[in-house]
């Protein structure tokens, strides 16, 4: 079993699943918050892992985790908590459920209005000691189970992240067998997601070479080694399914230096919880924009992005990307997701607010993101 110790302790394997009663015990757990949602209860998952547990173990389910996020979710499952004297959290399924696990363990341990914590506010400095978080991703995306952050809808509509090394969980389980049921749609999304995360990140404009080649290493190992499309292709490959797992943790390594402005305008975009976006979607959407737009402001960074995208040294990788997304059976742009041309200026004003614009490889304005997004809706 590899035992990976870079932002946590990270159980990875196939089965890996079956250190869950041992892992809880060695963070000295007894009656956890198991954080879902509903699709995992109905497939029976949420009953396989219960049946892992010890007896003693007192699970208490919350299954209310929404599409994305948001801040009435994180209340009643805080709430939850505190009702059934709980003294941990497992967080099981994708990015939604993870970033809820997160910020119902900063709810539950901090004082005053969840919105006081975030990342724009300078929020990291005031959070402190959080609940244990155990994280099981059940997709190959987000990166969630080992990163920093929590992306939160707020009541006031806006989407915010919780940024804060407390927030860590301690121990991440990745089991990708796991990710063997999800569907070829989904698994395209999620594995954009992750390789967005490995771009952005190579791309930031922050120093730190060891992420960077970790972020070649998850573009290589998706893209070039052509696990994404094989996961996408079938779904019961088990080969392919574990170098996405293991991508998607890369992913999160390399976003350790930040990500950029596809980020931005893609929690723009999901904050809208009537259209109810998909954030690997979205960012897989984007990314051919941004690339474009980053182009003469990376030095030799796309020569490197290339080659690990198995793509000729000097060719145009937005090119390479957009092809990529209709063979993976994606939307070709935001207006083929739902979004209106209207709502631009609304976005561009959300976006440029956004944490992950301060380290894109070039500085973007509001009239900058006004311009991407209209290039994006075509």
């Amino acid at each position: 079993m590899t035992i990976l110790s870079f932002m946590n302790h990270t159980i990875f394997d196939n089965g890996a699943t079956s250190k869950l009663a041992k892992t809880l015990q060695q963070c000295n757990i007894e009656r956890p918050l198991l954080c879902t949602d509903a699709g995992l209860v109905k497939i029976g998952l949420v009953e396989k892992i219960e049946g892992l547990l010890r007896e003693s173990t007192q699970l208490t389910i919350f299954d209310g985790t929404p599409e994305n996020p948001t801040q009435i979710a994180v209340e009643d499952a805080a709430k939850m908590y505190q009702e059934m004297d709980c003294d941990g959290i497992i967080s099981l399924g994708g990015g939604s459920s993870m970033d809820l696990g997160k910020a119902v363990a900063l709810a539950v341990s901090h004082k005053g209005e969840l919105s006081e914590y975030t990342a724009g506010l300078k929020g990291a400095k005031r959070i402190e000691k959080v609940a244990p978080v155990i994280a099981i991703p059940t997709t190959s995306g987000t990166g969630s189970e080992i990163s920093t952050g929590a992306v939160i809808i707020m009541k006031t509509g806006e989407k915010l992240i919780l940024a804060s090394r407390e927030l860590i969980p301690v121990i991440a389980i990745c089991d990708p067998l796991l990710t063997l049921p999800l569907p070829a749609r989904l698994t395209a999304a999620t594995g954009m997601d992750a390789m967005t995360h490995c771009i952005e990140g190579l791309l930031s404009n922050q120093i730190n070479p060891p992420a960077e080649a970790v972020a070649c290493d998850g573009i290589q190992r998706g893209i070039r080694d052509g696990h994404l499309s094989q996961a996408v292709k079938d779904g019961k490959d088990e080969v392919a399914r574990w170098n996405m797992m293991m991508a998607s943790l890369e992913g999160a390594m390399a976003f350790s230096k930040g990500l950029g402005a596809v980020h931005s305008m893609s929690h723009a975009c999901g904050a809208d919880q009537s259209l109810r976006l998909h954030h690997g979607t979205l960012n897989a959407v984007i990314l051919p924009t941004i690339l474009d737009f980053n182009r003469d402001h990376v030095g030799d960074k796309y020569e490197r992005l290339n080659i690990a995208l198995g793509n000729k040294p000097n060719s145009n990788p937005s090119e390479f990307i957009r092809e990529l997304n209709s063979k993976l059976g994606l939307p070709a742009n935001l207006t083929e997701m739902g979004v209106k041309s209207d709502s631009i200026p609304e976005l561009a004003t959300h976006a440029v607010k956004d944490i992950c614009t301060f380290t894109t490889p070039r500085t973007c304005r509001l009239e900058d993101y006004i311009q991407l997004f209209e290039t994006a809706m075509n």
